[in-house]
């Protein structure tokens, strides 16, 4: 098996504050991967250890086979990188910009570069600090994929961006997955993943606790519960298996035993029950909260 990234208990500190912690992660080659976390849970300094921005405190990692350490300039060679936080040097047009980025990896992109302008809307003639915060990003965008990478590594790609522009820019980026290329980028929010990603995994105070089809993690046994009506609400909501209980709202998540729930819920006679499945997002928060 090729994979495009692979960890072995890599870790990085600061002195006394946490960064990542024993991360073992695998993405295959090929593969289209959401990588989810609230801020601070250590996404941004996985993906900037794995470019070799940042050294490890310990453990080992390859990226397209090539170690983070010894092989920096051929990763970044091979890899498109869009970081969280966009920075040109703000007397730069947009094409100097462009034209820039793609020199440093010895490669002509002039007519990639312009297509792409069009289809996110952007004035390749403009200069960098006439940009608002979308249109930043958006350069950035098109740093990232213009010379067709086999791999890109995306750290929370549609902050600053319109609807519209988000929707554009997952079609160009299944477009470069429909070409080969593996997908990697960093999120909280749970809906992208959901809809674009085949694989995911979940960091929390910088240790992943969760890697998987993100099928697999949609299918748990969790149930999500919505109650509506007077009755005593302690008999339902101090069942074994209640977690991420919405009290105001009367719903919660239930992975218990199903029989039990409904002899409850036939004893306290609520007005109406809703069981459904719970969305990745519910399914994520239940993590986090425990």
């Amino acid at each position: 098996m090729n994979y495009a990234i692979q960890t072995e208990n890599l870790s990085k500190t600061y002195g006394k504050n946490r960064g990542i912690s024993g991360l073992n992660l695998v993405v295959e080659q090929g593969d289209f991967f959401g990588f989810i976390g609230p801020n601070g849970a250590g996404k941004s300094t996985t993906i900037r250890t794995l470019l070799g921005l940042i050294s490890p405190t310990s453990g080992n990692a390859a990226v397209l086979s090539y170690d983070i350490r010894k092989d920096k300039e051929q990763i970044l060679s091979h890899t498109g990188y869009l970081p969280s936080e966009i920075h040109f040097h703000a007397k730069m047009k947009v094409r100097d910009v462009l034209r820039f980025s793609s020199e440093l990896r010895h490669v002509r992109c002039d007519e990639r570069a312009e297509k792409l302008c069009r289809r996110l809307d952007l004035d390749p003639s403009r200069k960098v600090d006439e940009l608002s915060l979308g249109n930043r990003k958006k350069v950035g965008i098109i740093c990232a994929v213009q010379h067709q990478p086999d791999l890109l590594i995306l750290d929370e790609p549609t902050s600053g961006l319109d609807p519209l522009m988000q929707k554009e820019f997952f079609t160009i980026l299944s477009e470069e997955h429909d070409r080969g290329a593996t997908i990697f980028f960093s999120s909280h929010i749970l809906s992208e993943v959901q809809t674009y990603c085949k694989r995911a995994a979940f960091i929390k105070d910088g240790k992943l606790i969760l890697s998987d089809d993100v099928e697999k993690l949609e299918q748990t046994g969790t149930k999500k519960v919505l109650l509506r009506g007077n009755f005593d609400t302690e008999k339902i909501f101090t069942l074994p298996g209640v977690s991420s209980l919405d009290k105001e709202r009367m719903s919660f998540l239930y992975k218990g035993d199903l029989p039990a729930l409904l002899a409850a819920l036939s004893q306290v006679r609520p007005d109406d029950v809703t069981i459904t499945e719970p969305s990745l997002e519910e399914i994520f928060l239940n993590y986090y909260e425990k």
